[in-house]
């Protein structure tokens, strides 16, 4: 499952999570982000103690800017709700599971 991550449910979805986030920042008029978006659900299905997010940056451009989100897709890994790795572009589900 993919969470819808908003301003409002960030300090319960990411920052209070005991698990790893990882939080795909997106926007739908992005091409790589509309292939991207296939790539998460699917990690989402297979690799279970992680927990997966999306964070549309038209929507909640605070939370990107606060981050430096600059290009997009941007990849960035939580942990203890702090940011631990950051990937930018596309990247394939062999990508995303050596990222987490």
């Amino acid at each position: 499952m993919v969470h819808q991550i908003t301003a409002a449910n960030f300090e319960e979805e990411v920052a209070k999570c005991k698990a790893p986030v990882l939080v795909d920042f997106w926007a739908s008029w992005c091409g790589p982000c509309q292939m991207q978006g296939p790539v998460i659900e699917q990690a989402a299905e297979e690799i279970s103690q992680v927990k997966f997010g999306k964070l549309n940056v038209d929507e909640e451009g605070e939370l990107a800017q606060k981050y430096n989100v600059m290009s997009i897709p941007t990849l960035i890994l939580f942990q203890d709700g702090q940011a631990v790795k950051t990937e930018v572009g596309f990247h394939s589900l062999e990508e995303i599971k050596k990222m987490v």
